[in-house]
C-alpha cells in the first residue's frame, strides 16, 4: 500500500468512529452529476465515457449506503430535460442507463430495483430494461435502489394528480366530492415513490447547488449537501463526509 492509501485508510477509519452513535438517513437520494465535465477534463471528446464512468460508480455507492445501513437509494440519471439533448449523445446514454439496470438487476446483486419517472416519454427498449429489472428483483430483501430515468419533479406531481383524478372517476366519484377531501396524503399515495420514506439526505456531487427539480414533493424536509467532487470521482469519504454531516445536523422539519 502506498502513502497516500495509507492516509486515506486511515482516514477513512477516522469518519466512520465519528458515526458512531449518529443517526442514519433511512433514504439517500443523489443527483450524480458531473460525468460530461469529467469526461472533458480526462481528454475524451466523446462524453459518453463519463456517463461509462459513472455508470460502473452506481455499484460502489450502493455498497456503502449497504455496509452504512441506508435502506432507501434514489439515483437521478437521466432528466425529463436531458430527453432532449442531441441523438448523438442521447442515445448512448439511454443503452448505458439499460445497462445499469440490467447489472443492478444481476442475480450477484441483492438489491431491489425501481423505476421511477415518465416511463412512457422513454424509447421502448430502454422502458423494457428498467420494467424487468424492476420485475426480477420485486422479491429481494436488500436495499431499494430507485433509478430516476425520464424524471422531473413537475412532471412527478403532475402524474400523481392525473392518477389521483382518474382514480377517483373510476371509483364514480366526482371533482366536487374529490375537491371536499383531497390532502397532501393522497396525492404521496400515487408519487413514484409512494410507499417509500421520503429522502433525508439529498447529496449533489460537482459542485453546483441546486436542485434542478429533483425530488421536489419528497424534499421538503430532506438535509441537503453538495460536494465538489464530480460524479467519477466520489469517493467513499465523500460519502462518509456526508453521512457526518447529516448526523451532525439538527433536524427542524421545517421549523
Amino acid at each position: 500500500m502506498g502513502v497516500r492509501e495509507a492516509v486515506y485508510s486511515v482516514y477513512e477509519r477516522r469518519l466512520r468512529h465519528h458515526l458512531d452513535g449518529l443517526p442514519v438517513p433511512r433514504h439517500v437520494a443523489i443527483m450524480v452529476d458531473g460525468n460530461r465535465r469529467w469526461a472533458r477534463a480526462a481528454g475524451f471528446d466523446d462524453v459518453s465515457h463519463g456517463h461509462i464512468a459513472g455508470a460502473q460508480h452506481i455499484a460502489h455507492l450502493l455498497e456503502w449506503c449497504s455496509e452504512a445501513g441506508v435502506g432507501h437509494v434514489t439515483i437521478w440519471l437521466l432528466s425529463t430535460d436531458n430527453l432532449r439533448r442531441p441523438s448523438e449523445e442521447l442515445e448512448p446514454l439511454l443503452r448505458i442507463i439499460a445497462g445499469v439496470a440490467t447489472e443492478l438487476s444481476a442475480p450477484r446483486n441483492p438489491w431491489r430495483v425501481k423505476a421511477v419517472g415518465a416511463l412512457d416519454l422513454l424509447p421502448p427498449e430502454t422502458a423494457l430494461a428498467l420494467k424487468k429489472a424492476e420485475e426480477e428483483t420485486s422479491g429481494r430483501d436488500g436495499l431499494t435502489v430507485n433509478i430516476a430515468v425520464g424524471y422531473g419533479g413537475r412532471r412527478e406531481i403532475a402524474d400523481a394528480v392525473r392518477s389521483l383524478l382518474q382514480e377517483h372517476a373510476a371509483a364514480g366519484g366526482s371533482l366536487e366530492e374529490l375537491a371536499e377531501v383531497i390532502d397532501v396524503d393522497h396525492i404521496a399515495e400515487h408519487l413514484y415513490t409512494r410507499g417509500q420514506p421520503d429522502p433525508d439526505l439529498v447529496i449533489r456531487t460537482s459542485g453546483e447547488q441546486r436542485l434542478s427539480g429533483f425530488l421536489l414533493w419528497q424534499s421538503v424536509h430532506s438535509e441537503f449537501y453538495f460536494c465538489d467532487a464530480l460524479w467519477p470521482d466520489f469517493r467513499k469519504i465523500d460519502f462518509l463526509r456526508a453521512l457526518r454531516d447529516y448526523g451532525l445536523r439538527q433536524r427542524r422539519f421545517g421549523g
